[in-house]
């Protein structure tokens, strides 16, 4: 009988074994960097999501404390209240959005200029950048605490205009309608514009010195450097400090909540000072919570429809 001839063992085994280890060695590295961040992503989502949450839950329920016996699921009736039977919803959102707007613009303007002159060399820029920069490092409780002071009738700067002429003794910019307004845009401009400049200036660095000399060249002025060169290269940082920076002032409770408390007569509560009080003094935080609903969907449509019309991220044609 013919001895059965043995094949070879096919050589695409080991080739195949070889292989899968070497993508099991190299998917390795490229997931332990999320699995080493995946213990404080798991925290944060659970600091963030969960109230998001509750805040959506609530919502949807009657729930005050103070009478317990009226809690219970409302469903829709909360945001029925909000749009048809509220007096204060329309006034409140209409005054935020006025706030954030002045506030937003000045702030804007100021921040630029402040960053484009501490952007120049000269003696003491250092020590200037430091100064310009200091409101920030502020809390907003203590900024409301100094302007408080700064416009306090007896020992303010009202006091000291009286004495020079300008005004009379005992008046009071915080509860006047006509003063508050404009008294509480100044202290919070004095905190906000640094971040404008922080930020700015931040890209001002960026901007290639070739493309300055290349335009003194051909003759181009301050104005049209300004305008055909820093201008678009700080475009994407402009829209990003801007869209941050109303995001937080259209939420900004500490500041007027301790300078105004809404006053003189409600001429200053915000959309969420209203939240506040609906929430803290009312107690009511089923309707509270719609009213922050509300608030979220408006400022996630806004900033939606901002970051298109702006083109962030794009050559801005």
């Amino acid at each position: 009988m013919a001895s059965a001839v043995t094949s070879p063992p096919p050589a695409e085994k080991p080739q195949a074994d070889t292989a899968r280890r070497r993508h099991r060695t190299g998917a390795a590295p490229r997931r332990l960097p999320y699995l080493l961040i995946a213990p404080a992503g798991l925290l944060m989502l659970g600091f963030i999501a969960y109230p998001v949450l509750s805040v959506f839950y609530y919502s949807l329920q009657h729930y005050n404390p103070t009478k317990p016996w009226r809690n219970g699921f409302a469903g829709l009736e909360n945001f029925t209240r909000i749009f048809t039977d509220d007096p204060h919803f329309w006034g409140t959102l209409s005054f935020s959005a006025k706030w954030v707007v002045v506030e937003v613009t000045l702030q804007l303007l100021f921040g630029l200029a402040l960053a484009l002159i501490v952007n120049q060399t000269f003696v003491g820029r250092a020590l200037g950048r430091a100064l310009v920069f200091s409101p920030w490092a502020v809390s907003g409780v203590l900024t409301s605490a100094i302007w408080v002071l700064l416009y306090n009738s007896q020992t303010g700067i009202t006091r000291y205009l009286a004495d020079l002429g300008l005004g009379e003794y005992g008046t009071s910019l915080l509860s006047d309608t006509s003063t508050v307004f404009p008294a509480a845009i100044v202290a919070d401009l004095w905190r906000g514009v640094p971040f404008f400049a922080i930020l700015i200036l931040a890209d001002l660095q960026s901007v290639p010195k070739d493309l300055y000399e290349a335009a003194e060249v051909d003759g181009a002025g301050r104005v049209r450097q300004f305008l055909h060169i820093t201008l678009p290269h700080i475009r994407d940082a402009i829209v990003l400090s801007t869209l941050l920076r109303a995001v937080w002032e259209f939420n900004n409770v500490d500041l007027l909540y301790t300078l105004t408390g809404g006053g003189p007569a409600g001429e200053t509560t915000t959309l969420p000072l209203y939240i506040a009080h609906t929430s803290v003094d009312a107690h009511n935080f089923g309707y509270a919570s719609a009213l922050t609903t509300v608030a979220f969907v408006i400022l996630l449509f806004c900033s939606m429809v901002y970051l298109r019309l702006s083109k962030f991220g794009g050559d801005g044609k």
